[in-house]
């Protein structure tokens, strides 16, 4: 199986194009949504944090900033901070671009001498930018340079027998391709970490899955947390999920049934191709996040109450196998799954049709979310702000 794509000189290729307005904090957020709705091609991220924060949660900040950066569906950047805060724009221009040869460029609203000033520059940049990525060729590309995300959320009953297991199908099968995929959200195997542990492909991955459900329960332990008390989520029981161990038992099918290479920390790259777990929050929005800075250049998304979530930077495919959300939230779903359900078609069917559908994106199809122009960002935080 191939597809249609942009390769970048650093080895991976995008299935999307876009020149990406960046903001190193909060702070800049506002002025690069007002440079990329003057800009055809470019596209803005809105940053909730980056300044008086811990080191770890700066640490965490620069991951994901610099891996939206390096994405293979990024051409360019143009950079926007403010001029105070913890990392600069001028640190974190150079870190992206030790990282990447891709064209990079960063301005301060304090040094440009306000917001005017700075949007003006910045618009030109991107402007010439996004010239330059429109002169770059589509190239025929072999399936092993998709990374797909897997990611759930509002999920209800039939997540976790219907959309998820043709999900799970549909990994299983572009891993046979030489694709890679990532299942994240690791406070959702608890319950079920030992059938995904059992996958592992190494002693250490198994013990690396078993470790990190438990480090995460002991570390809410010694909080005076417990993670039941928001799992599941009021949505999921109204749609029929009663305990963590059902929706967890669910939520794992999506990941598939092939040996899991690598396990990795939030927004860090794979260094293996296959099936992949990524260590991350149990909220969608920011399980997405840390996919989309790992690398993942689409992203497929099984809901059974509905959502609207999309991001900027990757294509988020939203499928559901609940006929009656399909229906009310036909704006939003892209791909109806409740054939599974009514029995008309089994889940190893739709999983065989999903490939075709996620070829179709990869191709240039755009998601409902991605014409939209939704872009949802939340990146998790180690501890609080101080």
């Amino acid at each position: 199986m191939q597809f249609w794509g942009y390769k970048r000189k650093e080895g991976r290729a995008g299935i999307r194009n876009h020149v990406l307005i960046l903001p190193t904090c909060a702070c800049g957020s506002e002025s690069c949504r007002v440079v990329a709705s003057q800009v055809r091609g470019a596209v803005n991220i809105v940053f909730n944090t980056g300044c008086s924060d811990v080191a770890a949660n700066t640490e965490m900040s620069q991951k994901v900033l610099t891996g939206f950066a390096c994405n293979p569906n990024v051409y360019g950047v143009v950079i926007i901070g403010l001029g105070c805060e913890t990392v600069p724009h001028q640190k974190l221009r150079e870190k992206i671009q030790s990282m990447t040869s891709k064209p990079v460029v960063s301005f301060g609203i304090q040094d440009e001498g306000g917001t005017l000033k700075t949007i003006e520059k910045a618009v030109r940049a991107a402007r010439d930018m996004a010239a330059e990525a429109a002169m770059q060729p589509k190239e025929l590309c072999d399936i092993s340079e998709l990374l797909l995300g897997i990611e759930c959320g509002g999920s209800d009953a039939t997540s976790g027998i219907a959309s998820n297991p043709a999900v799970g199908e549909l990994s299983d099968l572009l891993v046979d391709m030489g694709a890679s995929t990532i299942m994240s959200e690791s406070i959702e195997w608890i319950g079920g970490e030992h059938v995904v542990a059992k996958r592992a492909a190494t002693p250490e991955i198994h013990n690396q899955i078993i470790q990190i459900c438990k480090d995460y329960e002991e570390h809410l332990k010694a909080a005076g947390q417990d993670c039941r008390a928001g799992q599941p989520t009021p949505g999921n029981k109204a749609g029929g999920l009663s305990t963590l161990d059902e929706k967890s038992l669910g939520c794992i099918r999506k990941g598939g049934t092939r040996p899991i290479v690598e396990v990795l920390e939030q927004a860090q790259r794979p260094t293996k191709h296959g099936a992949i777990v990524m260590d991350t929050a149990g909220y969608d929005i920011s399980s997405l996040t840390s996919m989309v800075a790992g690398g993942c250049n689409a992203i497929i998304f099984t809901t059974g109450r509905g959502t609207p979530t999309g991001n900027a930077i990757v294509p988020v495919l939203k499928v559901t196998a609940n006929a009656h959300t399909y229906q009310c939230m036909e704006d939003n779903m892209d791909v109806d799954l409740s054939a599974i359900i009514t029995g008309e078609k089994t889940y190893q069917k739709m999983g065989a049709e999903l490939v075709q559908i996620i070829g179709d994106v990869c191709n240039g199809k755009m998601t409902k979310a991605e014409a939209f122009g939704f872009s949802d960002i939340a990146v998790d935080h180690v501890c609080r702000f101080v």
